[in-house]
């Protein structure tokens, strides 16, 4: 386990465990947290994981943990490295089993005021019309052609069949396709698994909110974005589904053989990986693209069924009820990027689990619509407390590979959440603070109450005063939907 006094700290709100901590480490690894936080990050193994990172081969720099730091597999979630192509390895456990989990954001003219009256009927709407739970079906019937042709194409297949328009493209992390993609990649029971599930928001800590902006901190940012005091917004959380799951899966079977084919130690069995250019590394990052795509896709389609549901119980009784998108961000990826290594741009695969890209200004991946500013970063909250829109800044490209937190980040086990806390009781106290609820069940609601999670305000704190993301603006939960 790592002790706080293995901790150097080089920064108010970063800290670093030298490579000379353990042998195999080939550098260093980096916490960003300031001290309520990193107690809290202490009593679990995520940074004996972020070490373990740091023993990978082609890692380059530091591997990093961001403030929402937590437990996961292989990689602690939170957890963001890199390493240099062709060569270096590309891992699952650095993805995560939920590809593209991540955030779209929905912006509007409507006044929260105007809306509060007609709350319960507007939940009540998108609890029926936006499919949620572990076994949900979208509405789109898919041939497994179709399916595959999803799968490459991303979120322009779904606008192409009238679920959105190029406006929400172009306000979406590469625009809602990775080039990678193949479907041939994706095996035959992740496509099974997959086929029915576009349009759906699962169930675990994905959800959908109705939330009015409540403060704004650059008043610059914030109307390039489209936010206003006391307007609404939705916000959308889901991933890949079980598609995704399954890709995550096959690749860890895949690769518990290539380690000892490549001759790669890992001190965890749970980071099996491959080089980037082998066989089954390449298998697995056009599988994970693919899974990347669906994401995209399915987020897409909850899109159109959300507006096509203010629409239905807004429609007669509020004039423009319009959303647009502002963005859409993913949280657990690996991708191909350029950054400055040793004074020199070096091609990377770079690894998020549970981090979000956070690209500074006059970047090209950026939105033509943001580039003067930066790229716009999404960070949800835990239901009751409220969200967060940053912007990506320099330093982040400088010291991060362009990356930022992801949200709060659990203190509690799903288990020990739901001994401890009530879903009747926490529905009661979210009712009482007059957020609208609907839940799929009370045990899920439990296990995804605000109190199973870290403060989000000192998350994004530590994130805005280490530069690496700065605050644009601040969301509070209107009505909140749970799988």
């Amino acid at each position: 386990m790592v002790r706080k006094q293995d901790l150097v700290r080089l920064e108010p709100y970063l800290y670093e465990i030298p490579r000379s901590f353990r042998s195999d480490m080939r550098v260093p690894a980096r916490v960003y947290a300031d001290e309520r936080l990193l107690e809290k990050t202490l009593t679990d193994r995520s940074l004996e994981q972020l070490v373990n990172t740091a023993t990978l081969p082609g890692v380059v720099r530091y591997t990093m943990a961001m403030p929402d730091v937590h437990q996961g597999y292989g990689f602690p979630i939170g957890g963001v490295a890199a390493t240099k192509l062709p060569h270096g390895i590309i891992s699952p456990g650095g993805v995560g089993y939920d590809i593209n989990c991540g955030v779209r954001l929905l912006v509007s003219s409507i006044e929260a005021e105007a809306i509060r009256p007609y709350m319960d009927r507007l939940m009540s709407t998108l609890f029926a019309n936006v499919p949620t739970g572990v076994g949900a079906e979208g509405p789109l019937r898919l041939s497994k052609k179709e399916l595959q042709a999803l799968l490459e194409e991303g979120a322009a297949w779904v606008v192409r069949r009238g679920y959105g328009d190029r406006d929400d493209l172009e306000h979406t992390e590469d625009g809602g396709r990775m080039e990678g993609a193949n479907a041939a990649a994706v095996s035959a029971r992740a496509l099974e698994r997959g086929r029915p599930q576009v349009g759906t928001l699962g169930a675990g800590n994905h959800f959908l909110e109705v939330d009015e902006v409540v403060e704004i901190y650059d008043q610059e940012v914030a109307e390039a974005f489209g936010l206003q005091v006391g307007t609404v917004c939705v916000w959308i959380h889901c991933g890949s589904r079980g598609l995704g799951h399954q890709v995550c899966t096959d690749a860890v079977r895949l690769m518990q053989q290539s380690v000892n084919k490549y001759g790669i130690h890992i001190p965890d069995r749970e980071l099996v990986c491959a080089p980037f250019d082998s066989p089954e590394g390449q298998e697995y990052f056009q599988a994970m693209s693919a899974a990347a795509n669906y994401a995209w896709a399915n987020r897409q389609v909850i899109t159109q069924l959300v507006r096509q549901s203010f629409e239905e119980a807004l429609g007669g009784h509020l004039p423009h009820v319009e959303l647009r998108m502002l963005y859409d961000v993913c949280h657990n990826i690996a991708k191909v990027e350029e950054h400055q290594v040793d004074g020199g741009t070096v091609k990377l695969c770079v690894h998020r689990k549970g981090a979000t890209r956070a690209f500074g200004p006059e970047r090209p991946e950026v939105p033509e619509r943001y580039r003067a500013m930066g790229q716009p970063v999404l960070i949800p909250g835990s239901m009751g407390t409220g969200s967060y829109v940053l912007v990506g800044t320099e330093k982040a490209m400088e010291e991060t590979f362009g990356s930022t937190c992801h949200g709060a980040g659990r203190v509690l086990s799903r288990a020990k959440a739901r001994k401890s806390i009530r879903g009747e009781k926490l529905r009661a106290e979210l009712e009482n603070a007059e957020i609208t609820v609907r839940a799929g069940s009370m045990r899920g609601l439990a296990e995804e109450a605000p109190a199973a999670y870290k403060d989000l305000e000192q998350v994004v704190q530590v994130v805005h005063k280490a530069g690496i993301a700065r605050k644009v603006a601040r969301t509070k939960p209107l009505g909140v939907i749970k799988g």
